[in-house]
């Protein structure tokens, strides 16, 4: 097990959780978060696959985790499905940029395990004729303001935030863009230069051609049988 310091709670919503002697104690379910503080306060675990219980662990419960599997110590608080939903969250909200238009969803946060707060969320564009794996990182400070299921920021697009994780199509577009941006620069002085290559080139030509061979001018136009 690594010892902890920052985690993204989708891989600890993905984790099993087990107990230090290696009771397994299910899977992870939904965050439980502060939005006014951008905290991560804790999370909640689903003990079997079917039913409403849900068990509540505190973040400061989690001891270790490693690919896939954490290591809690205590007792968790019991609780329920109709009551977990009413926990306010921003995952999942839309991200509204200056235009007032929906640019992408709040899929994730990476968080700082000591104290629960939230260094960074990420974003997921939300048009689904732009499908991908792309993750943008959105600073908590960059909020402008907080509803249910939406945030407000003063951005224009998308790629106003750093990138953090970019899919295949992402990256070509990238790639597309600075070979865009590169390719007028190549051609600075492409012109002066053809001129003088082809200058030269003629130049050469001339020097290698041979001389041409002049016929022999008669003495005499008239014909001399006559």
């Amino acid at each position: 097990m690594a010892a902890l310091a920052n985690l993204a709670i989708s891989g600890l919503l993905r984790a099993r959780v087990r107990t230090e002697d290696g009771l397994d104690l299910g899977l992870g379910h939904m965050a439980w978060m502060h939005p006014p503080c951008h905290r991560l306060l804790g999370w909640s675990t689903r003990p079997s696959a079917f039913g409403p219980a849900r068990n509540v662990w505190r973040l400061n419960q989690l001891v270790e985790m490693a690919e896939g599997e954490v290591i809690v110590r205590g007792e968790a608080a019991s609780s329920d499905q109709e009551t977990l939903v009413l926990l306010p969250t921003l995952l999942d909200a839309e991200l509204f940029g200056a235009a007032e238009v929906c640019l992408g969803r709040l899929v994730d946060a990476v968080v700082e395990v000591r104290s629960g707060r939230i260094l960074h969320y990420l974003v997921a564009r939300s048009d689904p004729r732009l499908p991908g794996s792309s993750r943008w990182r959105l600073d908590p400070d960059r909020l402008l303001d907080q509803q249910p299921g939406q945030v407000i920021t003063s951005l224009r697009e998308l790629d106003d935030l750093p990138l953090e994780k970019a899919s295949i199509r992402q990256q070509m577009l990238r790639r597309t863009k600075q070979w865009r941006d590169q390719v007028p620069d190549s051609f600075d002085g492409f012109e002066d230069r053809l001129r003088s290559w082809g200058d030269r080139f003629r130049d050469e030509a001339e020097d290698q051609a041979p001389t041409a061979r002049r016929s022999p001018k008669p003495e005499s136009d008239e014909d001399p049988w006559i």
